[in-house]
């Protein structure tokens, strides 16, 4: 493993978007917070969706979670695409450097956005309500795998992209539904039954699930179920992004 040019292309990827943080990471925790303040300030008294938590403790998580999937998504997808159609990604490519250093190196990048993003998030969220922690450990590892699978897939669609419409349309018509569809601002408990069948068919659920897991040690399904499911779907991106780079495909010509 050539880990010192993995280490300089992923300096280089963190301090990409760290050059442009009021875009990247404090614009994202803004509107993320006005969610918390419409969704959490308006309904809370309204909703009780675990015993014993009102509208906005559930909330956060999945609010932190949103932010972790979306930014981490949009820093390996935007890289890619921006340096596909700058024309510098082949000095990238000409690095002595393999595919999977490469695919490490963007991965490691879109974890740490995504993980700023969300502790930016849960920072001021806690400023405003109180949240029990009762799993540490849950936490941080649906964070960090989250965060990965997403960077994973933001990587798959800057591949096969060439242009920014396909991306956004990548993100419009596939990401954000699957977000927003994800239990984010409710349990799938509260929805009717074909709607509740459909919900274990989105990865993104068990990422928010087994996350909000970690706070309250109540949620939907069985943590190590969403476990099971988010590691097996990131092997799965894994191996496609990595099959993808060493085929070449969309970027060696």
């Amino acid at each position: 493993m050539n880990w010192t040019g993995t280490w300089a292309l992923f300096v280089k990827e963190v301090r990409r978007f760290y050059s442009v943080a009021v875009q990247t990471i404090f614009a994202p925790v803004v509107s993320t917070l006005l969610y918390l303040l419409i969704f959490g300030k308006v309904i809370s008294a309204d909703i009780e969706v675990f015993s014993g938590l009102n509208y906005s403790q559930f909330l956060i998580p999945g609010l932190v979670m949103m932010a972790i999937l979306q930014n981490a998504f949009s820093n390996s997808s935007s890289s890619l695409i921006q340096s596909k159609m700058h024309g510098n990604l082949s000095f990238v490519l000409l690095s002595p450097i393999s595919p999977v250093e490469l695919y490490i190196a963007f991965i490691a990048a879109s974890i740490v956005r995504g993980l700023v993003v969300g502790l930016g998030v849960l920072v001021v969220g806690v400023l405003w309500f109180d949240l029990s922690w009762q799993s540490p450990m849950w936490i941080l590892v649906f964070a960090i795998l989250s965060a990965g699978l997403m960077g994973g897939i933001g990587m798959t669609a800057g591949i096969l992209s060439d242009k920014y419409d396909q991306l956004a349309a990548f993100q419009n018509f596939i990401i954000m539904p699957l977000t927003f569809l994800s239990g984010v601002f409710y349990s799938i408990h509260a929805l009717p039954g074909v709607w509740q069948t459909l919900s274990h068919f989105n990865p993104f659920f068990y990422m928010v699930d087994g996350f909000r897991y970690g706070f309250f040690e109540q949620s939907d399904v069985s943590v190590y179920l969403s476990l099971t499911v988010s590691f097996g779907f990131f092997l799965l991106i894994s191996a496609i992004n990595v099959i993808l780079l060493v085929k070449g495909v969309k970027i060696r010509n």
